[in-house]
C-alpha cells in the first residue's frame, strides 16, 4: 500500500486552548484534563501526520471555544467545495465563524464555502468520507434537515444518511481505504454500509473504531486496544497507537482532532 491511498494530503489542526478543560463532555474524568498532556500529545499527533507526508496547518487555538481543539466538527472540507456545518451543540457554532475567516486565507487549500443553515445542524463527526460515497450520522448532534442540506451541496456524491444513537457516527466506526472499514458492530450496524469489508471490534474496544488512515496501511488507533492492533495487523494494516487520554477525557478521539480537505470533492 502507497502513501498516495488516503483521500487527503492536506489537514487542519489546532492546539488546545487552555480553557479546554471546560470543554462539553459527558466523560467523568472531565474535570482531571491535563492540558499541558493534551498540548504534548497534540504535538506528537501533528507530528505523525507530518511524518506520513500530510501537509499540516496549524491554526491558533481558541480560548472562547474550549471545544475548538476538535477541529473535525466545523467542517468537512474538500478542494473544490467545502460545508461549513452548523453544531448541535450550541455552545460550540461561534467556531464555524471562526474557522470561516481563517480559511478565507487558505483558499489554496479549500474549496468554495457553502453553510449548513438553521433548523439544520451537521458536526464533522458525523461525516465518514469513502471514495465508494459520503455517509452521514444523523444522530445527537446532526439532524436529517442537515443531512439534506448537505446532499445538495454535494450533489455530484452520493450522500447516504445513517441513524446513529451515537453522539457521532465516527465514535463507531471509520473507513480505512480499498473499501475496507473499521467498525464496532454492537453500536454501529454494517449493514448500514453495503459492498464494504470489515475489520470488526468488540464494544468494549469500540473507541479504537474512531481511527485515522493516513496512507501506506498506516492507520493511527488510541493506545491500549490489543485485540483492535492484531486484527488490524491480521488484515495487513500498521496500527500507530498513540496517547489520547486528555482527549478521550473531552469526549474526543484519533479523527476528532483534525478536519482533512478531501480530494474526492
Amino acid at each position: 500500500m502507497s502513501e498516495s491511498d488516503r483521500l487527503f494530503d492536506v489537514a487542519f489542526v489546532r492546539p488546545p486552548s487552555d480553557s479546554y478543560i471546560n470543554c462539553v463532555s459527558t466523560n467523568p474524568s472531565k474535570s482531571d484534563i491535563d492540558v499541558t498532556l493534551a498540548r504534548e500529545q497534540h504535538r506528537t499527533y501533528s507530528s505523525i501526520l507530518k511524518e506520513a507526508g500530510v501537509e499540516v496547518i496549524s491554526l491558533q487555538p481558541l480560548e472562547a471555544y474550549p471545544d475548538s481543539v476538535f477541529m473535525q466538527d466545523p467542517a468537512i472540507l474538500g478542494t473544490s467545495r467545502s460545508v461549513m456545518g452548523r453544531f448541535g451543540e450550541d455552545t460550540r457554532r461561534g467556531e464555524a465563524k471562526a474557522l470561516t475567516d481563517e480559511l478565507a486565507s487558505q483558499r489554496a487549500q479549500v474549496g468554495v464555502l457553502n453553510f449548513v443553515n438553521a433548523p439544520g445542524t451537521l458536526e464533522g463527526g458525523d461525516v465518514v468520507v469513502t471514495d465508494k460515497g459520503i455517509f452521514v450520522g444523523d444522530s445527537k448532534r446532526t439532524n436529517s434537515d442537515g443531512i439534506k442540506q448537505f446532499k445538495n451541496f454535494l450533489a455530484n456524491q452520493l450522500v447516504t444518511g445513517v441513524r446513529t444513537e451515537l453522539m457521532h457516527l465516527l465514535c463507531g466506526c471509520s473507513y480505512l481505504n480499498n473499501g475496507t472499514m473499521i467498525i464496532a458492530p454492537d453500536l454501529v450496524d454494517p449493514d448500514s454500509f453495503p459492498g464494504f469489508r470489515f475489520i470488526r471490534i468488540p464494544e468494549h474496544e469500540a473507541y479504537a473504531a474512531d481511527a485515522l488512515y493516513i496512507g501506506g496501511g498506516k492507520v493511527i488507533i488510541p493506545v491500549g486496544f490489543p485485540t483492535t492492533v492484531a486484527k488490524l495487523e491480521d488484515a495487513g494494516y500498521r496500527p500507530i497507537e498513540i496517547d489520547v487520554s486528555e482527549f478521550e477525557k473531552g469526549d474526543g478521539g484519533v479523527t476528532c482532532l483534525s478536519s482533512p480537505v478531501f480530494e474526492l470533492f
